[in-house]
């Protein structure tokens, strides 16, 4: 199983997830773009948090110092980051991608839509697991964004809601979204790869992810 973790916005837990499911399917990890180093990188974290060898943690094909979106950052360094610099890394086994930011984030300044992160997980051609808030503005942020998948005829395997759970939520962007939600993962603290695994039994990713 190959398939890219995306999210609706920034900051909506899409390392978590991708830990979660790396543990869960015994997979590799990349990043392909890293920004924000100057506050740590994320292949470090899932590393740690998981305790994983070396191999199972692809080198990022750009790391960039600021945290900000994908394409200033590249712009700040004197950089541009390439689509050809992208690829699929060939492992094997299954492989999750993370992306940074949201969908709609620019990877390049130039390039109109084809610079967007949204194209570049299209030329991918993986299904998507799209990570979201639990909460209020999970709804708008949500739907836009499986409307930009559905445009781009991009599988998308399911909803990852992350938060506290919300009672009605989850029911609504099933019905208006027409995917269902695969897991609701709430605060965990610790967060530890035990606990991770907990709510990997608790969800329904194991059925859609490992068959």
């Amino acid at each position: 199983m190959r398939l890219v973790i995306a999210g609706t916005d920034t900051e909506v837990g899409k390392t978590i997830v991708s830990a979660l499911v790396v543990q869960g399917l015994g997979a590799s990890y990349w990043k392909p773009v890293q920004s924000g180093l100057a506050e740590g990188s994320d292949s470090e974290r899932v590393r740690e948090l998981l305790a994983l060898p070396p191999e199972r943690i692809l080198p990022e094909a750009y790391r960039l110092q600021a945290p900000v979106s994908p394409h200033w950052a590249a712009e700040r360094e004197g950089v541009a980051i390439d689509p050809a610099a992208l690829h699929l890394p060939a492992v094997a086994g299954p492989l999750v991608v993370e992306c940074a930011g949201g969908l709609l984030v620019p990877l390049r300044r130039e390039g109109g839509p084809e610079a967007l992160q949204i194209a570049q997980i299209a030329r991918w051609g993986l299904p998507v697991l799209l990570v979201a808030r639990s909460g209020l503005g999970t709804l708008n942020h949500t739907l836009l964004s499986l409307e930009a998948l559905r445009q781009r005829a991009i599988p998308v395997l399911g909803l990852v809601l992350n938060g506290p759970l919300h009672p009605d939520n989850p029911r609504t962007l099933e019905a208006f979204g027409g995917v269902p939600v695969l897991a609701q993962l709430p605060p965990l603290a610790p967060l530890t790869a035990s606990a991770l695994a907990a709510q990997w039994r608790a969800s329904a990713l194991p059925l859609k992810l490992a068959s």
